[in-house]
């Protein structure tokens, strides 16, 4: 295993820290390309409208449709921490919308691999699911997604 040191331009952490932030916290924000604190604001004015997002009307038009018509519905999450928590917030969002079918598969990452693989589809289908819905999964996933069309899934 190789250590590489990042660069941490010293004007950047000293302007972090005149703006007010921590110096570790400074030179740990400059070592990954922050340049000022506006990067850091969180705020929910600074995030991206929702129907920016390609395929978001799709997406909510299909989910919709699916809620009206009573189908199963199952979300395949991450186990890690923002993958639980987009699947608790998935689900209860889901039900709180109307959706009485809905239920959740969290694989093992060692036994299933990493993102929606063919068998992890496979067993959203023998669940008895209608609806395929991902969370914190990785976009390459082309055999999952191709199994789980196969197999009929939404």
């Amino acid at each position: 295993m190789k250590i590489v040191a990042r660069d941490i331009p010293p004007r950047v952490v000293w302007a972090l820290e005149q703006a007010g932030v921590h110096p570790l916290l400074a030179r740990l924000y400059a070592a990954r390309g922050i340049r000022a604190k506006e990067e850091l604001d969180d705020a929910l004015a600074r995030l991206l409208p929702p129907d920016t997002l390609m395929g978001v009307r799709q997406a909510a038009a299909l989910l919709a449709d699916a809620i009206s018509q009573e189908r199963r519905l199952l979300i395949v999450a991450d186990y890690d921490c923002d993958g639980a928590t987009a699947c608790a917030v998935g689900v209860r969002g889901l039900r709180l919308l109307g959706a009485r079918h809905v239920q959740y598969l969290v694989p093992d990452r060692v036994v299933d691999g990493y993102g929606l693989t063919a068998s992890i589809a496979q067993r959203v289908h023998e669940r008895g699911a209608d609806v395929l819905i991902t969370v914190d999964n990785g976009i390459a996933s082309i055999e999952g997604v191709a199994r789980a069309k196969a197999l009929g899934l939404t």
